[in-house]
């Protein structure tokens, strides 16, 4: 089975690409595939609700989002971390969410994955919450299996995040609950 991990930060090698990287490790290292998609060497467009994805066409833009949604389709859990900017995600991240419509409008392709959350904020109670739920929506809106970290929500840091040790077992959690719940649709 495949994890896919999204880090939703344009900044090359910050606090999200690190912690998707840490994570997929955890994901290996208990006999996962793994695969990824960092935002900070992608350059993906907003949707422009031309509405040619609802016909069953191919969305028209021109840019790196076409290997995403194969990588998407791929998947059996998808894991998505984001910087905390101005109280949600980055609009690079939200520009592949309303992307990902096509497989909304062509059959609920993301339909019973595994998705998980993560982010990280300036602070400890820096916006990380509604960044989750707004990643959570997303998920919900494909008809994905929400899954948290065990007790809350999914990974919560504050930055600098390698050296948040209470973020960081929540970040673990997430991930080892991913796999967990792999494990049990495999039997």
């Amino acid at each position: 089975m495949k994890i896919l991990g999204i880090s939703g930060s344009p900044n090359s090698g910050g606090n999200n690409d690190t912690l998707v990287e840490k994570v997929l490790d955890i994901a290996n290292k208990r006999g996962f595939e793994t695969d990824k998609v960092f935002i900070s060497s992608s350059r993906i467009g907003p949707c422009t609700a031309c509405g040619v994805c609802g016909k069953g066409e191919e969305c028209p833009i021109d840019d790196d989002m076409k290997p995403v949604y194969d990588k998407l389709l791929e998947a059996d859990a998808i894991i998505v971390s984001s910087p905390v900017y101005f109280g949600t995600m980055t609009a690079q991240l939200k520009a592949l969410c309303d992307r990902s419509v096509v497989h909304r409008r062509q059959g609920f392709k993301l339909s019973n994955k595994v998705g998980a959350a993560m982010a990280i904020g300036g602070s400890r109670n820096g916006g990380q919450e509604k960044t989750i739920q707004s990643i959570h929506e997303w998920m919900h809106i494909h008809g994905m299996i929400v899954v948290g970290d065990g007790g809350h929500f999914g990974g919560i840091l504050r930055k600098p995040a390698a050296e948040d040790e209470e973020g960081m077992k929540t970040a673990v959690d997430t991930i080892n609950k991913v796999c967990d719940v792999l494990e049990l649709m495999r039997k």
